[in-house]
């Protein structure tokens, strides 16, 4: 039939339900926590530990629909770059990928971090001696972290993340860690 885009063998029909289904579900992932029937959350808590420091932190950064000012100048120096102590402000959406990550995992538990904030001096030389490092990391803009979760295995948070189809996720399953970012929708291992 002319101008159909059905070509005969029935994969079209197949394949607008299956985007529909899709499309269905981004919506919901991508919809306020609150909105998804359950009762409101009085608030929204990660707890992290560096594990270059050893310092730790639970941070209460959203109420409501609101974010938590104070909390998050708390959580840009926690993640500050450890090697210069320089600060940057932390995209608060990073947090809720962590808090919506704790929410698929049932449970709440500690995040060990690898790496937060870097600034562009600390990058350069990771990238010089890592060519697992990106020369235009998000590190550096506040809008990346590298994690595990205690108590998770590690290959574990990597297909919790990749079910969130939210920003970045790279697996280093020989550094046991996963990297998390606000970037576009896309996938790597390294």
């Amino acid at each position: 039939m002319p101008g159909s885009a059905d070509p005969g063998d029935g994969t079209t029909l197949s394949r607008r339900r299956f985007l529909r289904s899709v499309a269905g579900c981004t919506g919901l992932l991508l919809a306020p926590l609150g909105a998804l029937g359950a009762e409101p959350s009085p608030g929204r808590t990660v707890s992290l530990v560096n594990t270059h420091t050893g310092e730790t932190l639970s941070a209460r950064y959203c109420s409501g629909d609101a974010y938590d000012a104070g909390c998050l100048v708390r959580v840009n120096h926690f993640l500050r770059d450890f090697r210069s102590g320089e600060v940057h402000p932390i995209d608060p959406r990073l947090l809720d990928i962590l808090y919506r990550l704790q929410v698929l995992a049932d449970r709440e538990a500690t995040y060990e971090v690898i790496s937060g904030y870097r600034s562009p001096q600390t990058n350069a030389a990771l990238h010089r001696s890592s060519s697992g490092v990106s020369v235009h990391s998000l590190h550096m803009y506040g809008r990346a972290i590298d994690v595990r979760m205690q108590g998770l295995p590690t290959c574990k948070l990597h297909e919790l993340a990749l079910s969130l189809w939210s920003g970045g996720v790279g697996y280093y399953p020989h550094s046991d860690f996963v990297h998390l970012d606000t970037g576009r929708v896309r996938r790597w291992e390294g």
